[in-house]
C-alpha cells in the first residue's frame, strides 16, 4: 500500500509541474509549436538519468527503492509526456505542417535521448563524489 501512495504522490506532483512548466514555456514562446511539451520532457530525461544513477548506487535517498516508485515513476512518470508529444506531432501533420511534425520528432529524439545521457553522467558523478 505504501508504494501505490509513493506512485500517487509522485504523479499528483509531477502532473502539476508538467501543467506549471508547460505554461510558462508555451506562453512565453507561442503554441504554434509545442514548445513546453519539450521543454518537459527533454528536462524529464535529465532528470531521470540523474535518478537512475542515484539509485544504481544504492546509496542515499535513491537506495530506497520506495524514492524510485515516488520520483522515478510517478513524478517523472507523470511530468514526462510521450502520448501528448504523440498527439501534437499528429495535429501538426494533420494541419498540413509536416516539417513542424518532423522536427518535433527530431528534436525530441535528438535532445531527449542525449539529455538522458548527460544526466547519468552527472548523476553518477555526483554519486561517486558523495
Amino acid at each position: 500500500m505504501q508504494d501505490l501512495a509513493s506512485v500517487m504522490l509522485g504523479c499528483a506532483l509531477g502532473g502539476m509541474a508538467r501543467l506549471w512548466v508547460s505554461g510558462i514555456v508555451g506562453r512565453r514562446l507561442g503554441e504554434a509549436f509545442p514548445w513546453g511539451t519539450m521543454v518537459v520532457n527533454i528536462s524529464g530525461a535529465f532528470v531521470i538519468g540523474i535518478f537512475a544513477a542515484a539509485a544504481a548506487s544504492g546509496d542515499g535517498w535513491f537506495g530506497d527503492p520506495t524514492t524510485w516508485l515516488l520520483a522515478g515513476i510517478g513524478f517523472l512518470g507523470s511530468y514526462t509526456t510521450v502520448s501528448a508529444f504523440s498527439l501534437q506531432t499528429l495535429l501538426l501533420m494533420q494541419n498540413g505542417q509536416g516539417w513542424r511534425a518532423a522536427g518535433n520528432v527530431a528534436l525530441s529524439l535528438g535532445l531527449c535521448l542525449p539529455a538522458a545521457a548527460l544526466g547519468l553522467l552527472v548523476g553518477t558523478n555526483l554519486t561517486a563524489m558523495g
